[in-house]
């Protein structure tokens, strides 16, 4: 019979390995809530301003932004965001930072279309403030849920 010595070594992860993976998954769930919440208030505000006149006609096809399509962009829009502070956290010293220069960079730049997209003054004004809303649901708690793995 052959004998075997338990030297009491268990096969699994390399240690640090499951932290890191328990702070990745962590960021990503806060992400996935944080985008939820920032789909309902881009939709609430996009409703609202919808309520008080503002037709989101844009005359490049002449069609109506629907309400759907807020929640569409800004939860794919949100769920990139969340990828890159997950890719922040895992590969940057310094991921809080990175990622409010990166958001903040990225939120500005998504000002520019409706400049340019030739709409009306209540549609450019309604569309620039449905572009800063998400923003300012989804770079704090991120950034704040960066920080809390960080330290």
């Amino acid at each position: 019979m052959n004998s075997m010595k338990d030297t009491g070594a268990a096969a699994g992860p390399a240690p640090g390995q499951t932290s890191r993976t328990h702070r990745l998954r962590g960021l990503a769930g806060t992400g996935l809530v944080a985008t939820l919440a920032a789909m309902v208030a881009t939709t609430l505000a996009a409703a609202l301003a919808q309520a008080t006149g503002v037709d989101f006609e844009v005359p490049d096809g002449g069609e109506s932004i629907p309400l759907f399509g807020f929640a569409v962009v800004t939860g794919f829009f949100s769920i990139v965001g969340t990828l890159i502070a997950v890719a922040l956290l895992r590969w940057s010293a310094h991921p809080a930072a990175r990622f409010v220069w990166t958001a903040v960079s990225l939120t500005a730049i998504s000002l520019i279309p409706p400049l340019l997209s030739g709409a009306n003054t209540a549609t450019t004004t309604a569309l620039l403030g449905l572009h800063l809303v998400p923003a300012m649901v989804m770079i704090p708690t991120l950034t704040r849920s960066l920080r809390t793995r960080t330290d």
